[in-house]
């Protein structure tokens, strides 16, 4: 007799860094997932890899700031492995510049990709979840939407919006029996940290207590638990391995 089929989970920006250990280790979990990314090479190369490992995965790239990319990547998945149990919202950007250098567009992208695609994609997979009385949306934020980082204005803002977004959405449906919850990372060794300046990441490592930057793969442990059952009680919530720079 055939088990029960694997959960369906989406993660966006998962062709490399935080967003690939995420979709890695929800594979491992048992999800079968939906790996979204801008480049199509990089999301099927992840999820070739899961496949390769014995996981069930599918790739659909995307801008998650299009509202017709967004529906093409959900129907992806939908079709794939089922309506999504479980969203991830990772997909984002870097750019570093002084507030008074900084200009309309790439504010406005910034914006665009972490707080409008964050809002996009919810709501491309809110629905369902809310009819089956079950789900779980994880948002991917930053330690400096707590914080704040010089010459990261744009950045800061747009993800203490997804902080904000969070928590207000935890209580708008978590009576329906969705939770929603953030993970804000301090700086990890990935290719959107490498793209700072070598004296940002030189002096942001001297502030951290625990005296190094985070590993992808730690990102996604937190992520994983607040998939899991184990995080029932988790509602609103923001989690933050940050090494130490944000202790709340």
């Amino acid at each position: 007799m055939a088990g029960a089929p694997s959960p369906a989970a989406i993660v966006t920006g998962a062709g490399s860094g935080i967003g690939r250990a995420i979709a890695l280790r929800l594979a491992a979990d048992g999800y079968a997932v939906l790996v979204n990314d801008l480049s199509p090479e990089r999301s099927q190369s992840v999820a070739d890899e899961i496949v390769r490992a014995g996981g069930k995965a599918t790739a659909a790239a995307g801008d998650v700031s299009s509202e017709a990319d967004v529906h093409r990547i959900v129907e992806v998945g939908t079709t794939a492995h089922g309506a999504a149990a479980l969203l991830v919202n990772n997909a984002g950007i870097a750019h570093q510049t002084l507030f008074e250098n900084l200009d309309v567009v790439d504010f406005d992208r910034m914006f665009a990709v972490h707080v409008r695609g964050t809002f996009l994609m919810t709501k491309a997979v809110l629905r369902p979840m809310l009819e089956r009385c079950e789900g779980v949306v994880i948002n991917v934020a930053s330690q400096l939407g707590q914080i704040g980082g010089v010459e990261l204005v744009h950045y800061s803002g747009a993800k203490a919006a997804i902080i904000g977004m969070t928590k207000a959405l935890a209580r708008e449906v978590s009576s329906r029996g969705v939770r929603v919850n953030a993970v804000a990372p301090g700086p990890i060794n990935t290719p959107l940290v490498m793209e700072l300046s070598d004296d940002w990441r030189a002096a942001k490592k001297q502030q951290l207590p625990l005296g190094r930057f985070g590993e992808p793969e730690e990102v996604a442990a937190t992520v994983s638990f607040l998939a899991s059952p184990a995080a029932s009680l988790f509602v609103g919530q923001t989690l933050g391995p940050n090494s130490g720079d944000v202790m709340l």
